[in-house]
């Protein structure tokens, strides 16, 4: 009979840690949804691959990111953060603009978390290599397709938008630059 009473505590157990995660991970959901207007001929930046709006298209966007662990999944993507670059303006952590030279990135709103990261490391990792970057913009999870998005739509939640610097110490060719899974972990 403890057998049985002792199975059943640890399925109960289980359960409920099942549901903690479940939890977790069900803990940021989208926040609304924004309409896709034309972009003004010209005004949408395409460099490094960026999508333009569409009109009548619907965007999810987000408060939140994922939770940060020691190992946070994400995508990394490719933006300059150089002056006519398709970053847009200058960088929201310092106002001001960075060479594609150097490790930066800018993060989902939930992990920018109001600037907090600002002008911090963070340590990302894949294709067997790691390379610390510096935060030195939010990718805006809330907003898009207007002049302060450069006619983009809003950043998925789980976006490291980096440098080129970040994608050559990866190692990543080239060719393959464009959207790539990754973990990160504050420094």
């Amino acid at each position: 009979m403890k057998n049985l009473a002792f199975g059943g505590f640890l399925l109960a157990l289980l359960l409920l840690a099942a549901h903690s995660s479940d939890a977790r991970l069900q803990s940021c959901r989208p926040s609304g949804k924004i309409k896709g207007t034309n972009p003004p001929p010209g005004q949408c930046n395409q460099e490094n691959d960026s999508d333009c709006c569409k009109v009548g298209k619907t965007y999810t966007t987000y408060k939140c990111s994922p939770p940060v662990s020691g190992s946070t999944k994400a995508v990394l993507t490719l933006n300059s953060f150089e002056k006519g670059g398709d970053g847009g303006g200058p960088s929201e952590c310092d106002h001001k603009y960075h060479s594609d030279d150097k490790p930066v990135v800018a993060l989902s709103t939930g992990w920018y978390s109001g600037g907090s990261r600002c002008l911090k490391d963070i340590v990302i990792s894949a294709n067997g290599r790691s390379v610390t970057a510096m935060v030195v913009d939010e990718c805006d999870s809330t907003m898009g397709c207007d002049g302060d998005h450069d006619y983009q739509p809003p950043c998925p939640n789980n976006i490291v938008d980096a440098s080129k610097a970040v994608w050559k110490a990866l190692g990543v060719p080239e060719d393959n630059w464009g959207e790539l899974d990754i973990t990160w972990s504050n420094a």
